[in-house]
């Protein structure tokens, strides 16, 4: 997502600890040659990068330090199990998905279905937003 996050929801994202990685790519080109090198690299059945001068491999403990994410506590979410995601996307969004593929919705309907949050929006809807 492009440009700037809504001020209406800002506290929302870091009372959950999550501003920060919201903020990540923002008003930042993506370098495709990289990315696309990168991903000659990549060995998926050992989940490492083979480099020149050896194996890099990323863990969970390399994405926690690097997003500053928390790796203990309560989740944003819980975990669940459903025959029918429509009512859990209802239930966490408000809004369900024309397209859902098993438990994925696509990035480009949370895009274009939260990108806009007036100021007169209940707490609700800011938290769903978030």
């Amino acid at each position: 997502m492009y440009g700037p996050l809504s001020p209406l929801i800002e506290n929302y994202l870091r009372e959950v600890r999550f501003w920060h990685v919201a903020m990540i790519g923002r008003w930042c080109k993506l370098d495709l040659k990289l990315i696309s090198a990168l991903l000659e690299r990549w060995r998926p059945k050992t989940h490492t990068f083979h480099l020149p001068y050896g194996e890099c491999i990323i863990t969970l403990e390399d994405v926690q330090l690097q997003l500053g994410l928390p790796m203990d506590g309560y989740a944003i979410t819980w975990s669940t199990q459903s025959t029918d995601w429509g009512v859990i996307c209802y239930k966490l969004l408000g809004a369900i998905p024309d397209n859902i593929n098993g438990s994925q919705i696509k990035m480009g309907w949370l895009r274009d279905t939260f990108s806009k949050l007036d100021n007169d929006s209940n707490e609700l809807k800011r938290i769903r937003n978030a």
